[in-house]
């Protein structure tokens, strides 16, 4: 029997996984998917956001501004990618420039500092290529980006080093209550425990929903984005939003951590909690929208396109804390934006309530710090010397977009909680990632997964389940 049980392995997870092992107690992560974010974790704006747009006594409001200010500290001890860039709210009806002031007024009644409103020419300081139309901003200082992959995979790893278990490809079935444990029942077998934990995504409500009477309703909201080129890079220098709508924040523009350029996302309900294909029309809509407030944006350099979907709860709030009518069941639903933001506060807390429910005693040997893959590109041509001298590895190039070499692959796959997919190598290197969008290197990173896991190239696939690349052989041998 496990102390707790998490379902669910993206970001909310992750974070609840790693402030659980700063206690005694046995932590398992079932995900059934092939890896850690895989689902909304993965396909988001990569945005940590001020806090100013959430309703004032929200949980959100809460959580956001909360994981907002833990990020600094987060990022350096688990070494991941943090920019605090700011972000520009921005108005183009001088009509609606009032909006802005009650957004301040929001934002300052929730713990945001340093907001201002600035008129255009304030604005065009700031951010050269502003829309013509634009005559004011919010502007929040204290909003950032982050790399919502290596943030993820950093906390997984973290939790796993300090003795969380993971198990992949793991469907949970069925979750039912006996003599004071929780069975969660998989399509690989049952698991005991004595607190559960839902951070299952839009799949929240259908895990709720097997335990408890206080039904939920998740409906899956796709936003479509592209990426641009790092040939923009500098376009725009900070997160440029739109005067938010009941449907969100509208079509955004900002800089990535590493250097792209990310627009998006539409806002579009849907029933299939697995449908992230995007839509001609989305795309057209995120490029029409985006001039609103970015003008001659360089499209042209759009190097691929994608959609992810957020866990629009029925009550637009976070669901977090233990069911009323199931004990020892922890919900974490309808994490849609800023949930990333709050990730960090919202695995505190959740800890923190599980800490005190089963009494958990504190670790004395809880190992704080990660260091990332080691990045050749990032030493000194001595220091890069000495090291392919040691590890000829990391003298050769796999992913020439990305500058990605052997030895970062090798390390993305022998590391806690390790790749087992071209995706997953991807999102721990980013091989792949860049202009050719893996064009040149899969089959070299296949085979290096071939070799390293001892798996058949025809069982490698781009991100588990039935994603296999190569059908059969056509001779024998390697």
């Amino acid at each position: 029997m496990y102390d707790v049980i998490i379902i669910g392995a993206g970001v909310i997870g992750c974070a609840v996984a790693r402030e659980l092992t700063k206690y005694k107690a046995s932590v398992l992560v079932i995900e059934k998917n092939e890896d850690v974010c895989t689902g909304t974790s993965k396909a988001n704006s990569a945005i940590i956001h001020s806090g100013y747009d959430a309703e004032n006594g929200s949980l959100k409001a809460r959580y956001n501004v909360e994981g907002n200010r833990m990020m600094d500290e987060l990022s350096s001890q688990l070494d991941v990618p943090f920019k605090r860039i700011g972000s520009l709210t921005v108005c183009t009806d001088k009509a609606r420039a009032g909006e802005l002031h009650a957004l301040k007024e929001r934002g300052e009644r929730n713990g945001v500092q340093g907001l201002q409103v600035l008129d255009r020419e304030q604005v065009l300081e700031l951010e050269p290529h502003i829309a013509d139309d634009v005559v004011a901003a919010l502007w929040a200082p204290t909003a950032g980006i982050v790399c919502p992959f290596k943030l993820t995979v950093a906390m997984a790893e973290n939790a796993a080093v300090n003795g969380a278990e993971f198990r992949f490809d793991t469907r949970v079935e069925n979750i039912y209550s006996q003599d004071g444990a929780w069975h969660i029942v998989t399509d690989k077998g049952e698991y005991i425990s004595r607190a559960v934990v839902n951070a299952a995504g839009v799949y929240s409500d259908v895990l709720n929903n097997m335990v408890s009477d206080r039904k939920l309703s998740i409906t899956p909201r796709r936003g479509d984005y592209i990426l641009l080129d790092r040939a923009v890079d500098g376009y725009v220098s900070h997160t440029v939003f739109q005067l938010p709508t009941k449907l969100g924040k509208g079509v955004l523009v900002t800089p990535t951590v590493h250097g792209n350029t990310i627009v998006g996302p539409t806002a579009i309900d849907i029933e299939d909690k697995e449908s992230t294909a995007t839509t001609a029309d989305g795309i057209d809509s995120v490029i029409a929208m985006s001039a609103l407030s970015i003008k001659a944006l360089p499209t042209r350099q759009v190097i691929t396109s994608f959609a992810g979907l957020r866990a629009n709860e029925a009550g637009h709030d976070f669901i977090l804390g233990e069911a009323e009518d199931a004990e020892g069941f922890f919900n974490c639903a309808g994490i849609a934006s800023p949930g990333l933001s709050a990730a960090p506060a919202i695995g505190r807390y959740v800890a923190g309530l599980i800490r005190d429910k089963l009494e958990l005693s504190e670790k004395t040997d809880f190992i704080a710090q990660r260091k990332d893959i080691l990045d050749p590109k990032k030493l000194s041509l001595e220091e890069r010397n000495a090291l392919i001298k040691e590890q000829p590895a990391y003298g050769t190039i796999v992913c020439r977009c990305e500058s990605v070499t052997e030895g970062e692959i090798i390390d993305a796959i022998h590391r806690p909680v390790g790749a087992r997919s071209l995706d997953g190598v991807k999102r721990r290197t980013r091989a792949g990632m860049g202009r050719c969008q893996s064009g040149f290197c899969s089959p070299r990173v296949m085979e290096i997964l071939h070799r390293e896991l001892g798996i058949d190239l025809t069982q490698v696939t781009k991100s588990g389940g039935d994603s296999y690349i190569v059908n059969s052989r056509t001779k024998d041998g390697d």
